[in-house]
């Protein structure tokens, strides 16, 4: 027979959605020891897949194997989790914001959190911490824009990452931020901007 606490915290995962990730510190009203080796017994039943230490997902299984949230919607809930800011970089970053339809195996974020590595399956997610001045700026668009201009690379971009640009720029107009934020990417980032912005 299962005591109240056990009970408590299997019913609140079991009711979780699909994605839903789990830390020891979900579940504060209880002691941290007795959280951790509760979430290690679940994990052997199946009822949740441990993918760094202390960090737990109800992931989807089915046939084709486990289903994982995506990498970026793990990390925005651990940033939530820390206080801490996220930005995804490289590949990463060129792939969400449409520059490229490659999906990365090995996904890096820039966080104002600590560094750590996770594993989803075969994919790797690593959250590196990131200089000051990557998170220096006001607008939402801009920050991933830089990180997916510099993938990319001054001499490879395209006439059609710039109508790109301004295809993003339309969607989320950041005219109160984009003034500060223009001055804080690199020169030849900021003409290739304006040029798709003009466009």
């Amino acid at each position: 027979m299962e005591n109240a606490v056990v009970q408590q915290i299997r019913k609140k995962i079991t009711r979780s959605n699909f994605g839903e990730i789990f830390f020891v510190s979900s579940f504060p009203q209880y002691d941290v020891e007795y959280v951790t080796k509760l979430l290690a017994i679940f994990e052997k039943e199946g009822l949740i897949t441990r993918i760094a230490k202390g960090v737990y997902v109800k992931a989807r299984k089915t046939r084709f194997g486990v289903l994982y949230p995506s990498a970026y919607e793990l990390v925005t809930e651990i940033a939530k989790r820390d206080k801490a800011k996220v930005i995804p970089t490289g590949a990463t970053a060129a792939n969400r914001l449409g520059f490229s339809t490659q999906v990365p195996m090995n996904t890096i974020f820039l966080t104002t959190g600590s560094g750590r590595k996770l594993k989803l399956g075969n994919r790797k997610v690593t959250l590196k911490h990131g200089a000051p001045k990557n998170f220096a700026f006001r607008g939402r668009l801009m920050p991933e824009l830089v990180q997916a201009l510099r993938s990319i690379g001054e001499n490879n971009i395209t006439s059609e990452d710039e109508t790109r640009i301004g295809q993003l720029f339309a969607e989320t107009p950041e005219t109160d931020t984009m003034e500060h934020d223009l001055l804080l990417a690199p020169v030849w980032m900021r003409h290739i901007i304006k040029k798709g912005i003009r466009q």
